[in-house]
């Protein structure tokens, strides 16, 4: 009897890890660190890439970085451990993760970006939107709407990420020589800073015929503080189109924002992982569209 039992377990020990080596060797194993899960664009970024991940039967592991480079590094450290095939990575600064990315060079992972790149290390492909056109998209829409004449305060983004440095640099070619800026001041991408900076701004600067933020969550706490001083007829453009924006925008609070796609940018993130694991070649940035979303 006794005999038998060892028999039986040694049989299934083996079937077990025959089956576990046949998974290992038959899945790719993303992974995919995101700046921050407070922010709904990149909400769904992630959930645009565990979506194409389980499409595609690929085994995706997703680690938030809570906007801390500190803890970036520990993320990609924590995936490179574990045996990673890909890294994805949302950089919470573009200087701050080169850390990161040499990190993963050294473990010989290839590494792609996602909305926003990195100012070192070895990349393979970046995947974003066209930050410059959208932010000189909401450039043109605000010389528009004041017929080329206006003060106008830009709600900068996080100062050193690509995203930040695009988009302002797009709708500072557009407003050049049309519009007076008279306020430029970084809430880093925070709804609640977006309140804070506005309300301060206002306090300098009571006269604002605009606001650009470099994306929605400031334009939505600059919504708050300019209902709270009482002036309803500014222009407010944001960059996005999160839900909330978009029904801002709807209701008539905001008149517009820049649609990135961020489920898009991360579903491509992982279609890109899928072939450069297949030794396929791959485009060293991929772009994702862009639309002005207004009322």
């Amino acid at each position: 009897m006794k005999k038998q039992f060892k028999f039986l377990a040694l049989t299934v020990v083996t079937l077990g890890m025959f089956s576990v080596g046949n998974i290992v060797e038959a899945a790719t194993k993303v992974g995919l660190v995101v700046s921050t899960q407070d922010n709904p664009f990149f909400v769904t970024l992630k959930e645009g890439a565990v979506n194409k991940a389980k499409e595609l039967g690929y085994e995706i592991v997703v680690l938030d970085s809570q906007n801390d480079p500190s803890k970036e590094l520990g993320n990609v450290e924590d995936l490179l451990v574990k045996g990673i095939d890909v890294l994805l990575i949302n950089p919470t600064d573009s200087d701050a993760v080169v850390s990161a990315v040499k990190a993963a060079n050294r473990s010989k992972v290839p590494v792609v970006t996602l909305d926003r790149g990195a100012n070192g290390g070895k990349v393979v492909s970046h995947i974003a939107s066209d930050n410059v056109a959208g932010g000189k998209m909401a450039g043109e829409f605000i010389v528009s709407q004041l017929n080329g004449k206006g003060k106008v305060v830009e709600l900068e983004g996080i100062p050193g990420t690509t995203a930040a440095r695009d988009r302002g640099n797009g709708f500072n070619e557009a407003a050049k020589g049309k519009l007076d800026i008279v306020a430029r001041q970084a809430a880093d991408f925070d709804r609640t800073k977006g309140l804070t900076v506005m309300e301060n701004i206002l306090q300098a600067q009571p006269e604002v015929n605009a606001v650009f933020a470099h994306n929605d969550e400031m334009a939505l706490g600059a919504v708050r503080a300019l209902e709270a001083a009482g002036k309803s007829n500014v222009i407010i453009v944001g960059f996005d189109a999160t839900e909330d924006a978009v029904k801002a925008v709807k209701e008539g609070k905001m008149a517009a924002t820049v649609a990135q796609k961020p489920s898009d940018i991360g579903a491509k993130g992982v279609e890109i992982a899928g072939k450069i694991m297949n030794k396929e070649t791959v485009p060293n940035n991929v772009p994702v569209e862009l639309e002005l979303i207004t009322k």
